[in-house]
Parts: structure tokens; C-alpha cells; sequence
């Protein structure tokens, strides 16, 4: 009789909203674990490219101002495989080139143009007049300016610190250069950090 049917299988599934979260966050789970476990496994994504180093410390200092001041959020580091975007930036990005950087920094807004492949492109001093003020060397530029780090002082006593953590990540970082950090960024301004950061993007593949 219809009034002793009980639900089963996928009726009882779709008639328990608990059930079916419970369900849904299980599949997500596993299908997510099965696409993400296997990449700790693929050189290709453990191992650093050929010709890749470790941020110095004033190059870690600028990565550091990079972030903070939410660059990343009109400034992608990820070239895609695609053929226009290779004959604008250069080679494609790969994960070994990323492996030092925690978090890596690729996204995928470009209110600015992708600066993965910035290293060595202009000069130090186009940086500083850039950061300074961007229309001064590109007139369309809707970029704020960063005056301010020319004035702000890079704090010796926070770079040992950092290296040490990042090393506990797999920074290959020796006693050496985290014991000299300090001294590496005494009386350096933040432009000056952020510009050896720029400096040095996309270079290990150049």
C-alpha cells in the first residue's frame, strides 16, 4: 500500500537533505584528494627548473611588500600555454619555477600586464620611477603610486626569521645566508627591495 512505501536507494538519498550533503562533501572530497595527492609525487612539480635559486634576502623582503600591497590583484605571474600569450610574455610558466615561493603567486586577473617574465626587462632605475609614479613612463596607466617605500626602511631583524621558516618548508636556505640576512637588508627602503623581487621574476627560464 502507498501509505507503508518506504524510500529506498537514490529516493532515500534525495528525501534526506543531511544525507545528501554528507554525500556531495564525501564525493568533492575524494575527487579533489585524487587530483591534487598525485602532483606531491611528479618531479615536475617538486623539483625546481633548472638555473632556479632561492630569493635572496632583499629579493624575499620585496615579495614580501609585493604581497602586501595586494600587487597580485591586478598582476598575474602565470603565462598561459597559449600561443599569443608565449610570443607577448615568453616561455610558458611551470610549477618547478614556483617551488622556493609559499605561496606562489600566479592568479589570473590582469588589470596590468602579467609580470613573470618582468625580470631584467626594464631597468632598476625604470622601476623606481615606475613605483614612484607610473604615468611617468606610461602615460595610460591607471596603477597607483608607492612613494612611500622609497621613505620606509627594510626591519633587519625580521629576514633571519622568515628564511628559517621557509626552510622548514624546503627552502634550501644555509646557516650562512640566514645568519647574513639581516645585515643583506640593513638601510635598504622597500623600493629597492621590491625592485631586486621584480628583477629576478621569470629569469631562471630566460
Amino acid at each position: 500500500m502507498a501509505g507503508n512505501h518506504k524510500p529506498r536507494g537514490h529516493e532515500r538519498i534525495e528525501t534526506n537533505n543531511f544525507l545528501m550533503i554528507v554525500l556531495i562533501l564525501l564525493t568533492v572530497s575524494v575527487g579533489g584528494l585524487a587530483e591534487i595527492v598525485p602532483l606531491y609525487f611528479q618531479r615536475s612539480t617538486t623539483q625546481p627548473v633548472e638555473g632556479l635559486k632561492p630569493y635572496t634576502a632583499l629579493q624575499l623582503a620585496g615579495r614580501d611588500i609585493y604581497v602586501r600591497e595586494g600587487c597580485y590583484n591586478c598582476h598575474s605571474q602565470m603565462v598561459r600555454p597559449f600561443r599569443a600569450e608565449t610570443l607577448r610574455y615568453g616561455p610558458y610558466s611551470v610549477a618547478g619555477e614556483f617551488v622556493y615561493d609559499h605561496p606562489f603567486q600566479w592568479g589570473s586577473k590582469r588589470t596590468g600586464p602579467d609580470l613573470h617574465r618582468v625580470g631584467g626587462r626594464y631597468s632598476d632605475e625604470w622601476h623606481r620611477v615606475h613605483l614612484h609614479n607610473p604615468r611617468d613612463v606610461v602615460p595610460e596607466s591607471n596603477m597607483p603610486a608607492y612613494p612611500w617605500l622609497e621613505k620606509a626602511t627594510i626591519d633587519p631583524a625580521e629576514m633571519a626569521p622568515k628564511m628559517r621558516v621557509l626552510r622548514t618548508l624546503g627552502t634550501p636556505y644555509t646557516d650562512d645566508e640566514i645568519a647574513q640576512a639581516g645585515e643583506a637588508v640593513k638601510d635598504k627602503t622597500e623600493t629597492e627591495a621590491l625592485i631586486a623581487y621584480l628583477q629576478v621574476l621569470g629569469t631562471a627560464r630566460k
